[in-house]
C-alpha cells in the first residue's frame, strides 16, 4: 500500500503573513473529518508587522488553533475572549455561523515575540452544520500526556495511546502531538482508533516502519496520508522531531468556499449574502472586518 504526500503551498492571509498549506489540496480535499490545515512560522513577528486577523465569518466547520510558541487574542461573536497559549487546544464550532478575531495580545504590543502554530478545520456531521456556535479551551494542564518509547505524546482531541482528551466533538476525530528525543520509538494508533490517518512533520526527520518490514522516510512540512493498513511505527532519527498526527471519520465531500464549509451549495450562498448584508453577528468592541470575496457564481 501506498503512502500519499501532500505539499505545503503558501498563503498569504494578509499583510505579509504567510502560511504553509496542506489541505485541502489539488487532489485531496480531507483526511477523516479534516479539510484544512494551515503550518503558520516558525517566526518573529516585529512590532510593526500587521499580522493581526480582522473579523471574518465561519458556518458549517469547527476550527481548531494549537501553538507551539507565541500567543494569540480570540474573540468572538458568541461571546468568547480567549488568550491563546502554546499546547492549549482551542476548539471553535462555526455551526449555524460565528464571526470570530485573532489579534496579537495587548501585552505584545509594541515588542517582537515568537509565533509558531497550527489552525485545523474540521467539518461538522451534517446534523451539527446548524448547531449554536460555541467555543472550547482546553488548557495545556488538562490534556493527557505520556512517555512512550522516548516520545512524548500528548493526545489533543480524541482516544489514543490509552489517553482521552476532555475536548468534545461530534464525530470520531484524531489530534496527537508527539515530541520526540533522537531514536525514539512508538507504535501509531491503528484503523480501530481513526479510519483515515495522516502525519505531518513539525520538525525534523522521521521514519515509518512498516508491517512488511520497509521503510518510508517522512521530511518537514509535507503531509503523508496513510495506508490502510495494519501495525506501523513512528521513528525518530539522530535529532529530536515534532510530528503531528490527525484523522478520523470522512464526513463525504463538502462544498467549500472563502470560511464557509456547507453539504449544501445553496447554504454558503445564504452565508456569503449574510455577510454583505452585514446581520451575521458581530464580535464586542470590533468596528471593521473584512469584506467578502467577490462571488464567483455570481453576475457583476
Amino acid at each position: 500500500m501506498t503512502i500519499e504526500l501532500l505539499d505545503a503551498y503558501s498563503k498569504d492571509l494578509g499583510g505579509g503573513f504567510t502560511v504553509r498549506r496542506l489541505l485541502p489540496g489539488a487532489h485531496r480535499q480531507a483526511v477523516g473529518p479534516f479539510l484544512f490545515f494551515d503550518h503558520f512560522g516558525p517566526l518573529v513577528v516585529q512590532p510593526a508587522d500587521e499580522h493581526d486577523v480582522r473579523p471574518h465569518p465561519h458556518i458549517g466547520l469547527a476550527t481548531v488553533t494549537y501553538l507551539f510558541d507565541g500567543a494569540l487574542q480570540h474573540h468572538d461573536s458568541s461571546g468568547a475572549r480567549q488568550r491563546i497559549e502554546p499546547g492549549a487546544i482551542n476548539w471553535m464550532t462555526a455551526g449555524r455561523g460565528v464571526v470570530h478575531s485573532e489579534r496579537r495580545p495587548e501585552d505584545l504590543r509594541g515588542r517582537a515575540y515568537a509565533l509558531h502554530g497550527l489552525q485545523l478545520w474540521v467539518a461538522l456531521p451534517e446534523t451539527h452544520e446548524d448547531v449554536e456556535p460555541e467555543f472550547q479551551h482546553v488548557p495545556a494542564a488538562r490534556l493527557p500526556l505520556v512517555t512512550l518509547g522516548g516520545a512524548r505524546v500528548r493526545v489533543l482531541v480524541g482516544r489514543a495511546h490509552g489517553l482521552q482528551s476532555p475536548v468534545a466533538h461530534p464525530s470520531p476525530t484524531l489530534l496527537v502531538d508527539y515530541e520526540l528525543a533522537p531514536g525514539a520509538r512508538l507504535e501509531l494508533p491503528d484503523l480501530d482508533t481513526a479510519a483515515q490517518r495522516a502525519l505531518y512533520v513539525v520538525d525534523g526527520t522521521v521514519h515509518l516502519d512498516r508491517s512488511d518490514g520497509s521503510t518510508f522516510d517522512l521530511a518537514p512540512h509535507r503531509l503523508a496520508v496513510l495506508p490502510d493498513e495494519g501495525v506501523m511505527q513512528l521513528r525518530a532519527g539522530s535529532a529530536p522531531a515534532r510530528v503531528v498526527l490527525v484523522g478520523g471519520a470522512p464526513l463525504g465531500r463538502r462544498h467549500m468556499w472563502w470560511n464557509f464549509v456547507a453539504s449544501r451549495p445553496e447554504r454558503i450562498e445564504q452565508a456569503a449574502a449574510d455577510w454583505q448584508a452585514d446581520t451575521f453577528g458581530q464580535v464586542a468592541g470590533e468596528t471593521d472586518r473584512i469584506a467578502l470575496p467577490a462571488l464567483p457564481w455570481r453576475r457583476p
